[in-house]
């Protein structure tokens, strides 16, 4: 479905990115639309870097034989970190990172490693846990260290699972955590904004924006108005991992891009839900 320049005039577009946010707004905003803005969550560094510098440390000193990587924000964040701290380590980093095999959730770690002349030796499809866990299973790890990058501070059970169940030793980092962002009245503001038809569409882009909105329903005693407020637009996801969490709360997702899970095709998916 071919999708005119000017798809979104008139339509009027929640947005609760943060670290794209500006980006994600544009895309929109080229299109015609009128964005409203109102991050959800941040990103910030972990609030202790002393246990990621210790994973550094073991990591640089050949303590990992693989590396799974979650995010690309995870391997922008160690660099940080080590920019920061321990500057003195990161030329040892990148070529420990060479030696050991990577894989990747998805294509986005690929990217950021990419920028450092390397490239993952597998790529888990569909970019989940479950996806990472499958083709974990296909390798042989008994006796095997495996960093694992987390996704945020959640401690991925499942896959830590795996990993012992395989015979493996995981070694998890943390380095970065998510925070509340925007005000809860601005939150609330919006969504009655969807419930008195001032909003035509709402785009979600990662599982702390849904946790935190209904996070802070349940705090307010307003599960049942979000659920009606989601209800009145059109709902966004990035990628199916969002798109399941929003259906775990029995949201309908209207739009949810076709194997290229970024913002410029969630615009995409976006303008096509709402010509329909």
């Amino acid at each position: 479905m071919a999708v005119p320049e000017q798809a979104l005039a008139g339509r009027r577009i929640a947005v609760p990115e943060s670290r794209e946010l500006d980006v994600f707004a544009t895309l929109l905003e080229r299109r015609g639309a009128t964005v409203l803005r109102c991050p959800l969550v941040e990103i910030r560094d972990a609030a202790d870097p002393a246990p990621v510098l210790a994973w550094l440390r073991r990591f640089n000193d050949g303590g990992c034989d693989d590396l799974v990587l979650f995010t690309g924000e995870g391997l922008r964040r160690l660099l940080g970190v080590l920019d920061q701290h321990a500057p003195e380590w990161g030329e040892r980093f990148i070529a420990r990172l060479a030696r050991v095999r990577i894989i990747a959730r998805g294509p986005k770690p690929g990217r950021e490693l990419r920028e450092l002349g390397l490239r993952p030796a597998l790529v888990a499809e569909p970019a989940t846990t479950p996806g990472v866990i499958a083709c974990l299973r296909e390798l042989d790890l008994r006796g095997r260290n495996v960093g694992v990058q987390l996704y945020g501070i959640e401690p991925n059970a499942p896959l830590m699972a795996c990993l012992a169940d395989l015979g493996a030793q995981a070694w998890p980092v943390a380095p970065y955590r998510y925070a509340d962002a925007a005000d809860d009245a601005n939150v609330l503001a919006m969504l009655e904004g969807m419930r008195q038809g001032e909003l035509d569409a709402i785009a979600f882009t990662s599982i702390q924006q849904v946790a935190r909105l209904f996070r802070l329903a349940g705090m307010h005693g307003h599960e049942d108005g979000l659920k009606d407020a989601l209800s009145r637009v059109v709902v966004a996801a990035v990628g199916p991992v969002v798109a399941d969490a929003l259906a775990q709360h029995g949201i309908r997702v209207h739009a949810v891009p076709s194997g290229n899970y970024y913002m410029k095709p969630l615009s995409t998916a976006l303008a096509e839900a709402l010509a329909r």
